[in-house]
């Protein structure tokens, strides 16, 4: 798909009611991240609804989460579920988040890592006071090089803990090489796996850029949405 270049001298309202619309599009996502869902308790540190792990593999997850909380306060819950319920796996991780309530309230220290094996996502949802040692980046990279492996041979149990021990080696750092571990993440290449994420304001620019483009035309514009996380 090519986009039409913008026409010169069209008039500063048409432009200013895109940028309106895109703004009400924008403010509009998080509304869908509202809806009623059916998650499963929070019955441990290990929720296995799609019955992924055996129970040695539960037991071990679970004893390694138990010790990283003791040491760190952080705390790492693994889930997996039978579906996300028509959901984008970033707003079922969200609304789960909160549902749960991972991490202490005052320091907001929790993360999720999410496999749901029947739309073949997988995600790292992380708490506000994790982001600056669990960033996009850096959970991208799990996700591709420690978890993805192992869940492309049919090997969940190995991707989870590989996922699980990448996790709690990066929270057990002291925080400034956490930091910088981090940092070095964000400039390494992303592989053919690996999630991509594009800033809203390039997104915004693209999606201005078609439309003024296809009204100038006479044409329709279609929008298009990339997830930011890879398929299993």
């Amino acid at each position: 798909m090519s986009l039409r270049p913008v026409r010169t001298g069209r008039p500063a309202g048409v432009v200013a009611s895109l940028f309106g619309l895109m703004a009400v599009l924008l403010f509009a996502v998080p509304a869908t991240a509202q809806t009623k869902l059916d998650f499963p308790p929070l019955s441990g540190r290990v929720v296995d609804q799609a019955d992924l792990l055996d129970t040695a593999t539960e037991q071990a997850l679970t004893d390694k989460l138990a010790a990283l909380e003791a040491r760190s306060s952080d705390q790492l819950v693994v889930v997996t579920v039978r579906s996300l319920q028509d959901q984008e796996i970033e707003d079922y991780g969200y609304q789960l988040g909160r549902a749960w309530g991972i991490g202490q309230k005052e320091g907001d220290n929790g993360a999720l890592l999410i496999v749901a094996p029947t739309e073949r996502k997988v995600r790292i949802e992380v708490g506000y006071g994790l982001e600056p040692i669990l960033t996009d980046a850096f959970s991208s990279m799990v996700i591709r090089d420690d978890i993805l492996p192992a869940f492309r041979d049919g090997d969940y149990q190995t991707g989870v803990v590989r996922g699980v021990d990448a996790l709690i080696t990066q929270l057990e750092l002291d925080p400034a090489e956490a930091q910088a571990r981090a940092a070095a993440a964000a400039t390494e290449p992303e592989g053919a796996g690996g999630a991509v994420i594009l800033p809203v304001v390039i997104i915004g620019l693209i999606f201005i850029i078609f439309l003024v483009g296809a009204i100038g035309s006479g044409g329709r514009g279609r929008r298009h949405r990339r997830d930011g996380v890879t398929p299993i």
